[in-house]
């Protein structure tokens, strides 16, 4: 791959998942799935029949010696322990999760050749009194079984996947109680300042309720993950451990704020949590149709320039590069190729990556757009037909920079 297309993080960042992880780098061009527009809030989606959304932001109670104890007592009914039964992909020693340095295993990297499924440890938390769960995606993807360990009973209850959406990270679970439960509130993380105090719980190397403390530390940061691309994640000073992911970022108010997610492996007090502003955009289509309806194009695509014009002799020096075509997707069935610069988009000129993948996400799945492309300096036009983006990893075709080679 030619140094343009990919830059290394300088730092190592992975799930906070108990038995594994998966890092990498982070890469200069965008995967043209754009982040779904805001599901309508009105009588056909109220949010207020899925979760309770706070539209205010409460005032800190003052702190105190109690203060986290006081949160930490009222919320921890509500925190449950996520057991994920995962089958181990090529053995259980060919995987990466089992002789990971930092994350470990549950297992103590000894699992017996002869075992072939692997349980993950994660965290979750009621968000209303039915039985429904909030965790991450990783916590529960490729699962045969999920069990649910809840505050105040001896036994796990079996748990069905409602949803979960992988590109942002998020699954909701349903267990059936035999009464109500405590459930929790989502705060307004676009509200929450950085460096307001902040509280996770969870379940890190399976050590059950832990509790940690910390301040926001940034917000909006990007994150590249394995096949994930965070767009907006928030960023935490709170300990964030194997088992941690999934469980709630609390304010002092005991409001969610954040899912906690991921952890930066080199370095102490860098953490990161999907906002609540993510939550409240998807939870709607999880529960509503098991997945997020995005619309769907299937390019890799990098912003072109002058000098990418120049070194590998694009027929433009404006537009939209495209470096990889996924197989099967609408753009490949339209015939867009690695090397075509798109210019523009239903006839308005598209300049930057971001631009593209806005003008996208106002689209409609099935909906037929025109792109104007330069193909070795000849203008064409192609109608394509936008799919379904699919609900899971999508790679870089790892024959990709064989046009610029």
């Amino acid at each position: 791959m030619p140094a343009w297309s990919r830059t290394l993080a300088a730092a190592v960042v992975g799930f906070a998942v108990g038995a594994g992880a998966v890092s990498g780098g982070v890469y200069t061009y965008f995967r043209l799935n754009p982040t779904p527009p805001p599901v309508a809030v009105g009588p056909s989606v109220p949010s207020g029949q899925y979760a309770t959304v706070s539209q205010t932001t409460p005032a800190n109670p003052p702190l105190g010696p109690d203060t986290i104890a006081n949160v930490v007592k009222a919320v921890s009914p509500a925190v449950v322990k996520i057991e994920a039964s995962v089958p181990a992909q090529g053995g259980a020693f060919n995987s990466p999760f089992f002789n990971n340095p930092f994350f470990g295993s549950l297992f103590g990297g000894e699992l017996p050749p002869s075992q072939q499924v692997q349980t993950d440890i994660g965290s979750g938390f009621f968000f209303n009194s039915q039985g429904y769960i909030l965790t991450n995606d990783h916590v529960i993807h490729g699962a045969t079984q999920i069990m649910v360990q809840v505050p105040g009973y001896s036994h796990l209850f079996p748990a069905q996947k409602v949803g979960s959406d992988y590109a942002t990270d998020l699954a909701v679970l349903k267990i059936n109680p035999p009464k109500p439960v405590p459930y929790l509130e989502l705060g307004n993380s676009n509200a929450t300042p950085v460096g307001a105090w902040v509280i996770a719980i969870g379940n890190p190397y399976n050590l059950s309720d832990t509790v940690t403390e910390g301040v926001i530390s940034a917000k909006g940061r990007p994150l590249t993950i394995g096949n994930r691309n965070y767009r907006n994640l928030l960023q935490t000073s709170a300990a964030i451990n194997p088992g941690n992911s999934g469980g709630p970022l609390l304010n002092l108010a005991g409001q969610v704020i954040g899912i906690n997610t991921a952890v930066e492996t080199n370095a102490q007090g860098i953490g990161f949590a999907i906002p609540t502003s993510t939550v409240e955009e998807i939870l709607p289509q999880l529960m509503k149709y098991g997945h997020v309806i995005r619309p769907w194009l299937g390019v890799f695509i990098t912003d072109d320039n002058a000098l990418l014009a120049r070194e590998y002799g694009l027929g433009t020096q404006s537009g939209v590069l495209v470096v990889a075509v996924e197989p099967g997707s609408p753009a490949d069935q339209a015939g867009l190729q690695a090397g075509d610069v798109i210019t523009a988009i239903n006839g308005t000129p598209v300049t930057t990556a971001s631009a593209l993948q806005a003008d996208i996400s106002h689209d409609q799945v099935g909906q037929r757009v025109t792109l104007t492309i330069n193909r070795n300096g000849q203008t064409e036009t192609v109608a394509v037909t936008l799919g379904q983006e699919p609900n899971g990893p999508i790679t870089m075709p790892s024959n990709a920079s064989s046009y610029f080679n």
